[in-house]
């Protein structure tokens, strides 16, 4: 399966009152293996950042002036991006984004026309219910490096994504792609190599208590009475 996690940073948070795209980053996924193919790109809105968005990701008016426009890219982008489960922290925004570009472009539809989406928030509201669920949490509770991630970032955010979304969906994310630049998008998928198992941290083994041990002993004599019999007690004489 082909899927492409993909982040967005925008002028604004309400895609109604006009604000529009600035920048795009993805990162590609082959049967849950990171390719070393990525895109991405910063993009002129054609209007000011908002100050509220600015403090967010640190984009500027004066570092947008000169980047293409989105009519500039589209072609590019949906070529990366269709066929692919997208793979998105809060899908409902960027794709909200993402479709009002393509209809202000009038063509290419919109991203259901192309795409699957899967929404990593809502994949973590039912996993985590009740718990914070923003990117930087799910990072600490799943251990994911972001420590890079001083301001907001489409490239950066996409690609912490995956370590996320491959964790939080039971996959292998102690991969690195051999000789992956941080410039342009790779022709050829990367070669990838799994970590050195040296370099691992060693997992912690936490061992009951003697007053645990005796506090279960005593669950398991109640059960057996209650019950007549303990499910704990027949697997541990089948394990003996």
């Amino acid at each position: 399966m082909r899927e492409v996690v993909l982040d967005t940073e925008t002028t604004g948070i309400e895609v109604r009152e006009g604000h529009r795209i600035i920048e795009i980053g993805c990162v590609e996924l082959l049967d849950r293996r990171l390719t070393g193919r990525h895109f991405h790109v910063y993009i002129n809105p054609e209007r000011e950042v908002e100050e509220g968005a600015f403090q967010v990701h640190g984009i500027s008016d004066e570092f947008l002036a000169d980047k293409p426009l989105f009519a500039d890219v589209a072609d590019e982008f949906m070529d990366f991006i269709r066929g692919a489960q997208l793979v998105i922290h809060n899908a409902a925004f960027d794709v909200g984004f993402i479709d009002a570009e393509l209809e202000r472009l009038g063509r290419h539809g919109c991203v259901a026309d192309h795409c699957s989406v899967v929404d990593t928030l809502l994949l973590a509201r039912h996993k985590h219910p009740g718990q914070r669920n923003t990117l930087d949490a799910l990072c600490k509770r799943y251990g994911v490096d972001n420590s890079q991630r001083e301001l907001h970032g489409a490239l950066l955010d996409a690609e912490i994504l995956a370590d996320v979304y491959l964790i939080m969906t039971g996959g292998q994310t102690a991969l690195v792609l051999a000789g992956q630049g941080s410039e342009g998008s790779a022709d050829q998928p990367g070669e990838i190599r799994r970590l050195d198992p040296q370099s691992r941290p060693v997992l912690p083994v936490v061992r009951a208590t003697e007053e645990e041990l005796a506090a279960h002993e005593q669950r398991l004599a109640a059960i057996e009475k209650a019950a007549g019999f303990a499910l704990w007690r027949q697997m541990e004489a089948i394990e003996a």
